[in-house]
């Protein structure tokens, strides 16, 4: 089994590739539940956010197996071989490595931001819900979250970090020479709404209108901090009031388009107003900031204001790359010893009914044993078989890894007449089989994840 990244992310691609590539939950769900679809393709966790798209694959074989993650890509996006122009894979340890550095918002685009973590791990438990981990990914995104709880547990890279709605605050607040007394108008009232609210009550907001579709979800996040509610379809009315305008909405087309922000500046007779689009897709017509005395930053805009404060969090992210390196490091160590865990689950069957079957055979002819005596008996042939097998299973630990791994697979294998391949598979299969595991050790991950992330 081979592990396979192929993704997009604000690096590789502008925010009109992003916007086709940012799926909903259900346009996941459903494409996660036709994985079987698509050959070589064992397991797959889809990590897609504001500024990434990420495809993260248990695949059989990489070249098969890249081929079918791709056309599943194009199939979700509903076309697009465009897309390849813009996309990076990474395989194995490079793929490990790259979640790990994903989960611990060192490849963000705000270094240290906290929604990245919780994004890793919506995504997993989506995938889980359909099905179709496994071993190997259960493993891995176990790890990767654990990861990125213990970089923001032991750095400070998290400490007076940039968010994207803190980004886009902080950019009002240039802007406009402080926000003291000013006015803002949210659409939206999910988490990133939410948190643009808070950041604007922390930089003096004073009035907070918060618009959205449902009327009830804005009540609720108006309460939450303070605003008011107002309906949807007239909050453009309400913006002639205020001072800065936040979108944060799931819309598949603009909210604000530019008609009518043309007609708000003549209301506003001129005064000048400050738009932050922190949706993808974009729910402010780019023709927008056209209009005079209208600024409109988007998401891509946002990189320049999170350059303050920076020197503090490129030191800790040296931290935390250093804990990547050693998480990845354990990982790996785990993947090479459960590597042979098929063999040794094998072995132990294999003598377990042997021993089973001659306990069996003893007390028939031992029918007076009491039954403290055939607990005595059970316990001893438990031991026997214990010690006779723990230097074949130290033997078999110790190569892993080393140039003799296929070497003492294959003669286990043969000596005790093992074959969890079958007969057909070469010696080179099986060695590629056992090298970073096999879906039949399910216990056996759970014990090494540790249970739980």
């Amino acid at each position: 089994m081979r592990l396979l990244t192929l993704g997009l992310n604000h690096r590789t691609a502008p925010i009109d590739v992003r916007e086709r590539v940012s799926f909903s939950r259900e346009e996941l769900r459903t494409g996660l539940q036709n994985l079987g679809d698509y050959d070589g393709v064992s397991g797959l966790v889809v990590l897609s956010t504001c500024n990434r798209t990420e495809l993260y694959a248990a695949v059989e074989d990489l070249a098969q197996g890249e081929h079918s993650v791709r056309q599943f890509l194009h199939d979700l996006a509903q076309g697009g071989d465009d897309l390849d122009a813009y996309l990076y894979t990474y395989t194995d340890d490079a793929a490990i490595e790259h979640l790990f550095r994903v989960a611990s918002s060192l490849d963000s685009l705000v270094l240290g931001e906290g929604q990245i973590l919780s994004q890793v791990k919506e995504a997993y438990a989506l995938a889980r819900e359909a099905g179709v981990t496994g071993t190997v990914l259960n493993l891995l995104f176990h790890r990767a979250i654990a990861t990125g709880k213990r970089v923001r547990t032991e750095t400070r890279i998290a400490y007076r970090s940039v968010s994207v709605s803190y980004a886009a605050v902080e950019l009002a607040a240039a802007s406009l020479g402080g926000l003291g007394g000013c006015g803002a108008l949210i659409f939206g009232a999910g988490k990133m709404a939410e948190l643009t609210a808070e950041h604007l009550r922390a930089h003096g907001i004073e009035t907070i209108y918060v618009a959205n579709r449902h009327i009830e979800r804005a009540q609720v996040l108006a309460e939450r901090i303070g605003g008011e509610a107002i309906p949807f379809d007239r909050a453009m009315d309400y913006a002639t009031h205020v001072d800065v305008v936040v979108t944060s909405t799931g819309a598949p087309h603009y909210v604000i388009k530019a008609w009518e922000a043309r007609r708000l500046m003549t209301r506003r007779q001129g005064r000048k107003i400050f738009f932050i689009d922190i949706a993808v897709p974009r729910d402010v017509d780019p023709d927008v900031a056209g209009i005079k005395g209208i600024e409109l930053y988007n998401i891509d805009a946002l990189e320049a204001v999170v350059d303050e404060h920076m020197g503090e969090r490129q030191a800790e992210a040296v931290k935390a790359q250093k804990i990547v390196a050693e998480e990845v490091t354990a990982l790996q160590e785990r993947f090479k010893y459960l590597s042979f865990q098929p063999l040794m689950a094998l072995l132990s069957g294999r003598c377990e009914r042997i021993r089973a079957r001659e306990i069996k055979r003893v007390s028939a002819k031992l029918p007076d044993l009491s039954e403290e005596e055939g607990r005595q008996v059970e316990h001893m042939s438990r031991m026997i078989v214990r010690k006779i097998l723990r230097i074949p299973m130290m033997k078999l630990r110790s190569s892993a890894g080393t140039k003799d791994e296929a070497f003492y697979i294959e003669a286990m294998r043969s000596l005790f007449k093992l074959d969890a391949m079958g007969e057909t598979g070469t010696s080179e299969q099986r060695h590629n089989h056992y090298r970073y595991t096999s879906e039949q050790v399910g216990s056996v991950a759970g014990e090494l994840c540790g249970g739980g992330h």
